[in-house]
């Protein structure tokens, strides 16, 4: 006799379905085998499932048991597969009926008296047992986090006794309910910043269409402050981003008791990240600071302090959306659409510039410093600006009228134009076949754009950030068509870097004789 159920193994945020089979035989000795390429954390099963039996009272066969992890070519790893090994041998035992197991699958690591803990990945566990028409079976703390897949049966019982009295009849689990959804508001205001008056109207104008954005000045000079208040700014996520969020945060195990928040993520890793840490990767090739921060915001501050390949490894995932981890023994994609938010200090001492004062190295130390960041990756940065140091002046002044929900609301009235127009996306995402059509420029805007990309030597991808820049600036002042002074102030939020060329150098080829 077979005895099975259904579990799952991961594969980046996907949850593919895996047939756990127990079968008894008849002679050979005590002995459990677990096949089906499992790796170390569901090879200890064995010793685990022992001893949570063994605290409940019963006793392993005195014979061999094999159990088969299908499809055998997947690498399984993680130690949810506890709790459906547990369950498939209670029915190969005949502890429980045979057919108890069906329609069910299951996830969850034992302890060694029986009690089932929390494992990462419930709510992916819980949508695919949706899909298959299937109820889950999960520990009591992950109960929550699955309630918010749909209407499926759930039993998230404590431990083995508990699941085992509901499968006899002799006590009944209730269907968890689902976890808070946070929708609390940020405390950090823009109008705590003092001053600034650019940078505030270059994050409202990121904010309002999605803009990566890049800010350079002294130490000081309230570049974190301003960063940190862009979440306040940013519409809450909508049901479906909400979703696609949490299941890449399930995946890492960064829901508590299936708490969801639909404030937007905000991650801002020490410059010392790994390129693993950052992309994502590791042994099971879990999700990086890019994926954590999908849908949300990735704030790198001391950007030249990164490792060069780490900041080029962030090329594609700006690009596409998604980010792609291959490994030898595993090949996953992630979803990667954030918002950059990058700040620097001009030169290596931080002083050039701010109030006058010169680098004492000279301009050659703002050269080397801001040279530490390729011409590529600056060139997927749509916005960027100079952040002067902040005068007494400043400081002495009130505090602003202008709250952080007075932005967001144009920012979110922006929004509401750009994804009636752009079938649901913002002008940062869409798509490059639509981009000159719905962001033409008016024909004396036109010409100050080509001007400009002919004197400040704007690549392609420059060309048509500008664009998407002034569709978005246009959008905030209400206006159907992008007119000269959007490619204005679209250009002007573009400064150039120190010790590059001005103008475009032009080759020449060389004649065949």
């Amino acid at each position: 006799m077979v005895a099975r159920i259904s579990t799952v193994a991961f594969e980046g945020t996907d949850a593919r379905h895996i047939d756990v089979q127990v079968q008894i035989m008849p002679s050979g000795g005590q002995n459990l085998s677990i096949v089906g390429l499992p790796d170390k954390a569901v090879s200890e099963s064995r010793d685990r499932v022992t001893a949570a039996f063994s605290a409940m009272g019963l006793m392993m066969p005195y014979k061999r048991t094999i159990v088969n992890l299908a499809p055998a070519g997947i690498p399984k790893e993680g130690a949810h597969f506890d709790l459906p090994i547990a369950l498939a041998l209670m029915a190969a035992m005949g502890v429980i009926p045979e057919d108890t197991t069906n329609g069910w699958s299951a996830i969850g690591e034992l302890s060694l008296d029986g009690s089932i803990t929390r494992v990462p990945g419930t709510l992916p566990a819980a949508v695919r047992a949706s899909a298959q028409n299937l109820g889950l079976i999960c520990p009591k703390d992950n109960g929550p986090e699955a309630a918010w897949a749909g209407d499926l049966p759930i039993l998230a019982p404590q431990n083995l006794v508990q699941l085992l009295n509901h499968f006899k009849g002799n006590q009944i689990l209730s269907r968890p309910e689902p976890g808070e959804l946070l929708d609390e508001e940020s405390e950090l205001d823009m109008r705590d910043v003092r001053g600034q008056e650019i940078a505030k109207r270059a994050l409202e104008v990121a904010a309002a269409g999605g803009h990566n954005m890049l800010m350079v000045g002294p130490p000081g000079s309230g570049k974190s402050m301003i960063a940190s208040r862009l979440p306040g700014l940013l519409p809450p996520l909508t049901p479906s981003e909400l979703l696609d969020v949490s299941m890449v945060h399930s995946v890492a195990g960064l829901l508590e008791r299936g708490k969801l928040s639909r404030k937007r993520p905000f991650r801002d890793p020490h410059h010392s990240a790994s390129m693993a840490a950052m992309v994502g990767g590791g042994v099971k090739a879990k999700p990086g600071e890019v994926s954590l921060a999908h849908r949300g915001v990735l704030f790198l501050d001391e950007l030249p302090e990164f490792t060069p390949q780490v900041l080029d490894s962030l090329r594609q995932p700006l690009e596409t959306g998604e980010i792609s981890v291959a490994r030898v023994n595993a090949h996953v994609t992630y979803p990667a659409r954030f918002q950059l938010i990058a700040a620097m200090n001009p030169c290596r001492c931080g002083t050039a510039g701010a109030n006058g004062i010169a680098c004492r190295r000279g301009e050659r130390c703002a050269i080397d410093y801001q040279s530490r960041v390729s011409g590529p990756f600056m060139d997927r940065i749509d916005i960027q600006i100079d952040v002067p140091a902040v005068t007494p002046a400043d400081l002495a002044l009130p505090p602003s009228k202008e709250t952080s929900a007075d932005i967001a609301q144009r920012v979110t009235q922006a929004r509401e134009i750009q994804q009636a127009r752009n079938g649901g996306l913002t002008n940062a995402e869409m798509p490059q076949n639509r981009l000159e059509h719905v962001a033409e420029p008016s024909s004396d805007g036109r010409k100050l754009l080509i001007q400009a990309a002919e004197t400040l030597g704007l690549t392609a991808r420059g060309y048509h950030r500008v664009l998407r820049l002034s569709r978005t600036l246009a959008d905030l002042a209400g206006s159907e068509d992008v007119h000269r002074l959007h490619i204005a102030e679209a250009l002007s939020l573009r400064r150039a870097r120190k010790g590059l060329p001005q103008k475009p150098v032009k080759f020449q080829r060389n004649k065949v004789r």
